[in-house]
């Protein structure tokens, strides 16, 4: 059982000192326990998650900075500064940068499942689809693109 201690982590660095390069996002990890994990997302313009599945795991994102264009559940939405993103299991999502500016966020999921072990795998590797194929080890099912 992975136990959270009590603290405060500080703004500019990750808990336990981790931060991951995720196909040119930087994710910096604020929390992590078995029943949650957050980490603070920097997605440059033009960055983006493609779309995807979390079978066993809700996901939300509190947008800090900037705009997100997001493909949910089969609707075309856009989340602003402010504005908390909710992805439950097993519903379709991506997540695109397409506003000319970086984009920030808190990313946080429920459970944690194997999700950080997951970031731990993709840090710094550049093959898109080496990530797609890590990512369903970790029960991360990324969509085929549409026909």
């Amino acid at each position: 059982m992975i136990e959270m201690p009590p603290g405060v982590t500080p703004a500019k660095e990750g808990f336990g000192n981790v931060i991951w390069n995720i196909l040119g996002q930087t994710y910096t990890l604020k929390q992590h326990s078995e029943a949650s994990m957050a980490w603070h997302a920097v997605f440059p313009d033009g960055t983006f998650v493609p779309p995807h599945v979390h079978p066993t795991q809700d996901e939300f994102v509190y947008v800090l900075s900037g705009r997100y264009d997001l493909w949910l559940d089969g609707k075309d939405l856009v989340a602003k500064a402010g504005d908390l993103v909710r992805m439950p299991k097993g519903i379709p999502h991506g997540i695109f940068n397409k506003s000319g500016e970086t984009a920030t966020s808190l990313f946080w999921v429920a459970p944690t499942r194997s999700l950080k072990e997951l970031f731990e795998r993709i840090h710094n590797l550049p093959d898109p689809q080496e990530v797609v194929r890590r990512a369903a080890e970790h029960e991360v099912n990324f969509l085929p693109p549409p026909a």
